[in-house]
């Protein structure tokens, strides 16, 4: 029988979970810069927000203190704009519908996600062992971001200028709640290639749950991560594109998509982590060529070699060379040496340059 891990994400270590946001930093600097008036105080007050919660959380660690469930257990709260969390019950496992949209995406969401895991993975929840999700939603006052801090979801409502609430696509909730797979399994740190393999394979599960959610194949699916995210008075059509990094928006407030799709343009600055969320491009990309020249349903082969890699093969401190190299194992592994499959996985990270 597995036993259960101890959690690798300490207090005042360096494995320390950090709130992991899918509105990455460079963006709400932008905003700071380009916004007009109210655009930027709301991004200085999300700021605000997301540090005052994160120094909570550096107090007291990311400790959960609910007993896992064992079952699918969705609770769904709300902050009523405020910023204290989880906040007042709003719905419960197998309630009906509440009259907030917000909430039943939340509760939606969250379900495909659990189901996607047991059905595909044989998985138990996110952490392996049955652990309840739960979620809080109408989190702040016009607050521009969703995020997963250790034992929950946490969704704003959007500005209405430049987002939409952070329920609307459930790749985000998918690409979120991930992070709490990983913060379980291979626990890439936060920094550099490792944190942007993390940020990585949220969007490729975050992606297939949507894939599954709409049995979408490999050439069916659009590959944008929050999709519907952003408001029709942005130059946009998502966060960000693992299909073509570095084209999912070009906005005059949000600026230009920064996203490397090859290791000849790899950001190697200190923001943002070191690039957790710019240089999550070059390994997203390296999975839809990898997933497009399998075809079929990603989640079959190509999502399967990636997530015995997640959960089995990479360390804390992988990078992208340490990633090419055990996903072309397993890839062997399952498929036998030479097989299409793992010429997929090989040709792909050769493309965006890695191998």
């Amino acid at each position: 029988m597995k036993k259960r891990p101890q959690n690798r994400c300490r207090p005042n270590g360096k494995h320390l979970c950090p709130i992991c946001c899918i509105v990455p930093p460079h963006m709400t600097d932008r905003i700071i810069i380009n916004g007009n008036e109210t655009q930027r105080d709301w991004a200085l007050q999300n700021l605000r927000a997301s540090e005052q919660f994160r120094g909570r959380r550096d107090a007291v660690g990311g400790v959960t203190f609910m007993a896992p469930a064992n079952e699918k257990r969705r609770t769904i709260y709300t902050a009523g704009s405020a910023t204290e969390l989880p906040g007042n019950i709003v719905r419960g496992e197998g309630a009906a519908a509440a009259s907030d949209v917000a909430v039943n995406e939340a509760y939606e969401g969250s379900g495909a996600t659990y189901n996607f895991y047991k059905d595909i993975f044989q998985r138990n929840s996110i952490d392996g062992f049955g652990m309840r999700l739960d979620s809080t939603v109408h989190y702040g006052q016009k607050y521009n971001n969703a995020f997963w801090n250790g034992s929950q979801m946490v969704y704003g409502d959007g500005d209405g200028e430049l987002f939409n609430r952070f329920t609307i696509s459930i790749d985000v909730i998918g690409h979120e709640l991930t992070h709490g797979v990983t913060q379980n399994e291979a626990a890439l740190i936060y920094r550099g290639q490792s944190g942007a393999l993390n940020e990585s394979f949220s969007d490729v599960f975050g992606s297939l749950i949507k894939q599954k959610v709409l049995n979408q194949t490999a050439d069916q699916a659009d590959w944008l991560i929050g999709e519907g995210l952003l408001t029709s008075k942005v130059n946009g059509k998502a966060l960000r594109s693992m299909k073509a990094p570095g084209t999912a928006y070009d906005d005059k407030v949000l600026g230009k998509d920064p996203q490397p799709a090859e290791m000849k343009s790899l950001y190697t600055g200190t923001a943002d982590n070191g690039g957790v969320h710019i240089n999550s491009g070059i390994p997203n990309r390296a999975f839809y060529l990898t997933a497009t020249a399998i075809g079929g349903y990603a989640w079959e082969k190509a999502g399967k070699i990636w997530y015995i890699a997640l959960t089995e093969r990479l360390r804390p401190s992988s990078n992208f060379r340490s990633a090419a190299r055990v996903t072309s194992l397993i890839a062997g592994e399952l498929y036998g040496a030479n097989s299409g499959e793992q010429k997929a996985v090989q040709n792909a990270w050769k493309t965006v340059g890695v191998m």
